[in-house]
């Protein structure tokens, strides 16, 4: 049988062998190890079943149902394994709690030849590891300014000058807006987001300086951890100054070229704070392709807005004023202003 691992060894074990995760493509989907592939034993019809027999009937019936859907397809599980294997013949298997999900699979695996991993605990030790991970001490550096500013461009150019960067929207696949979505791959759960956040943060140096975009609570559906959020809250934040006209500017370049009637269902989802009259103005001024005005007008809002949270959040700030929407220019000049400091 397998050897039973803990999940600091598996994961160290994953940067050179497959992780194959035998939950149901569902429990997948929900959350998983960035980069595990999925090999089911049950679909999720099945697993439903097989856990609804455990409940109504018992543990007997529910085993003997799981081995009449697994027997018929064996062969289609044990190639899939050998494909995932590769040369290195070797995987490292979980399933939820390291139970017999997992187990029957490892089974099959080596009597194929494979050498196999267990994880111990399964994926449910994974997310105790990834709290554990949230809860530690982290040197954070806030990048803030109002919608527009170009601030996760800036991210990147901060990460290209060596610095340590998290870009939580890239994480999230959404730009932090009603209008986050346009663009952008289909959002994981907030699970997955955590997970893959996690990964980012094992790839640190704790010692050194990470920047961090200010954000709310929630980037689009996902939602940050609330040990991330109150780090965020308490780090020191820097306010990038730019005026609203050449944020308008900016985000025309980014959104005049999505159809009409997505910018024009984006603003729906904030009109009821933009007003009623306002929303309208927006949509018109979208309809003749006045797209400057209509970011005049949604920046009113997400300038107010950002300004409250700016306060509720971070009462000390230092504002960084800036007279161009350029990420190259704007990342040195944080840099410098860092640097500065410590002379």
């Amino acid at each position: 049988m397998a050897d039973s691992i803990q999940i600091e060894h598996f994961l160290t074990l994953s940067a050179s062998y497959p992780v194959i995760d035998v939950r149901s493509p569902s429990e997948f989907a929900q959350g998983h190890i960035p980069g595990a592939l999925n090999i089911a034993l049950f679909d999720d019809q099945e697993r439903a079943e097989v856990g609804t027999t455990y409940k109504q009937v018992n543990k007997e019936a529910a085993m003997y149902l799981g081995l009449d859907f697994a027997g018929k397809k064996l062969v289609q599980l044990a190639k899939e394994g050998e494909r995932k294997a590769g040369k290195g013949k070797t995987l490292l298997v979980h399933c939820w709690r390291g139970g017999m999900r997992s187990k029957s699979m490892v089974w099959l695996f080596e009597t194929m030849g494979i050498t196999c991993y267990l994880l111990e605990g399964g994926y449910k030790s994974y997310r105790s590891q990834v709290h554990s991970e949230f809860e530690k001490p982290l040197k954070l550096l806030v990048l803030g300014g109002r919608t527009g500013s170009g601030k996760t461009d800036i991210l990147s150019h901060l990460e290209k000058a060596g610095e340590q960067v998290i870009d939580l929207e890239g994480l999230a696949h959404h730009k932090g807006s009603a209008f986050g979505a346009l663009g952008e791959f289909p959002q994981p759960s907030t699970e997955q987001f955590e997970n893959n956040l996690y990964q980012k943060l094992t790839e640190l140096d704790r010692n050194r300086i990470t920047w961090i975009e200010d954000e709310s609570r929630n980037v689009g559906r996902c939602v940050i951890p609330g040990e991330i959020y109150t780090k965020m809250k308490v780090s020191r934040i820097l306010f990038l100054d730019i005026s609203r006209e050449m944020r308008a500017s900016h985000l025309v370049k980014h959104y005049a070229g999505y159809k009409k009637d997505e910018l024009k269902m984006c603003i729906r989802k904030i009109s009821k704070r933009l007003g009623g009259d306002r929303a309208k103005e927006a949509e018109d001024a979208v309809d003749r392709d006045d797209f400057f005005s209509t970011a005049m007008i949604t920046l009113q809002y997400y300038d107010k807005t950002y300004l409250f949270s700016l306060q509720k959040n971070h009462e000390v700030h230092e504002i960084i004023p800036s007279d161009r929407i350029d990420p190259a220019y704007n990342a040195a000049n944080l840099l410098k202003y860092i640097h500065e400091e410590k002379r």
